[in-house]
Protein backbone atom coordinates (compact mmCIF):
# COMPACT_ATOMS: atom_id res chain seq x y z
CA UNK A 1 0.00 0.00 0.00
CA UNK A 2 1.59 3.01 -1.47
CA UNK A 3 0.82 6.71 -1.17
CA UNK A 4 -1.50 6.29 -4.03
CA UNK A 5 -4.06 4.47 -2.03
CA UNK A 6 -4.20 6.99 0.33
CA UNK A 7 -5.01 9.50 -2.45
CA UNK A 8 -6.75 7.39 -5.01
CA UNK A 9 -10.17 9.35 -6.06
CA UNK A 10 -13.38 7.65 -5.97
CA UNK A 11 -15.52 6.89 -9.12
CA UNK A 12 -19.52 7.84 -9.25
CA UNK A 13 -20.06 4.13 -8.74
CA UNK A 14 -18.07 4.39 -5.15
CA UNK A 15 -20.09 7.32 -4.08
CA UNK A 16 -23.38 5.71 -5.11
CA UNK A 17 -22.85 2.65 -2.75
CA UNK A 18 -21.58 4.73 0.08
CA UNK A 19 -24.93 6.78 -0.38
CA UNK A 20 -26.46 3.50 0.05
CA UNK A 21 -24.58 1.34 2.78
CA UNK A 22 -24.60 4.71 4.65
CA UNK A 23 -28.48 5.29 4.17
CA UNK A 24 -29.15 1.80 6.27
CA UNK A 25 -30.75 2.48 9.82
CA UNK A 26 -28.55 1.11 11.85
CA UNK A 27 -25.88 -0.70 10.00
CA UNK A 28 -25.25 2.23 8.07
CA UNK A 29 -24.80 4.04 10.46
CA UNK A 30 -22.59 2.46 12.62
CA UNK A 31 -20.70 1.94 9.10
CA UNK A 32 -20.42 5.52 8.33
CA UNK A 33 -19.08 6.16 12.12
CA UNK A 34 -16.16 3.36 11.44
CA UNK A 35 -15.29 4.47 8.03
CA UNK A 36 -15.31 8.54 9.01
CA UNK A 37 -12.47 7.73 11.85
CA UNK A 38 -10.65 4.76 10.29
CA UNK A 39 -10.87 5.02 6.56
CA UNK A 40 -7.38 4.86 4.85
CA UNK A 41 -8.56 6.65 2.00
CA UNK A 42 -8.70 10.48 2.83
CA UNK A 43 -11.37 10.66 0.20
CA UNK A 44 -13.69 8.25 1.97
CA UNK A 45 -13.27 9.32 5.04
CA UNK A 46 -14.37 13.14 4.52
CA UNK A 47 -17.47 11.80 2.56
CA UNK A 48 -17.89 9.76 5.35
CA UNK A 49 -17.64 13.18 7.51
CA UNK A 50 -19.56 15.04 5.32
CA UNK A 51 -22.74 12.20 5.64
CA UNK A 52 -22.06 12.37 9.18
CA UNK A 53 -22.13 16.01 9.71
CA UNK A 54 -25.47 15.82 7.65
CA UNK A 55 -26.80 13.14 9.97
CA UNK A 56 -26.24 14.98 13.27
CA UNK A 57 -27.89 17.93 11.79
CA UNK A 58 -30.95 15.46 10.83
CA UNK A 59 -31.06 14.46 14.39
CA UNK A 60 -31.03 18.19 15.78
CA UNK A 61 -34.12 19.32 13.51
CA UNK A 62 -35.55 16.27 14.29
CA UNK A 63 -35.80 16.34 18.05
CA UNK A 64 -35.82 19.80 18.01
CA UNK A 65 -39.59 19.69 15.99
CA UNK A 66 -39.83 16.96 18.25
CA UNK A 67 -39.42 18.83 21.72
CA UNK A 68 -42.08 21.77 20.28
CA UNK A 69 -44.79 19.41 19.11
CA UNK A 70 -44.68 17.43 22.79
CA UNK A 71 -44.61 21.20 24.47
CA UNK A 72 -47.93 22.07 22.17
CA UNK A 73 -49.35 18.69 23.68
CA UNK A 74 -48.42 19.38 27.05
CA UNK A 75 -49.92 23.48 27.19
CA UNK A 76 -52.93 21.95 25.13
CA UNK A 77 -53.65 19.26 27.79
CA UNK A 78 -52.63 21.97 30.83
CA UNK A 79 -55.06 24.62 29.38
CA UNK A 80 -57.87 22.83 27.98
Amino acid sequence: MGRRDYNEPIGMWGYFGYEILFGLPVIGWIVLIIMAIGARNVNVKNFARSKFCVLIIWLVICAVIALCGGFTALFESLYQ
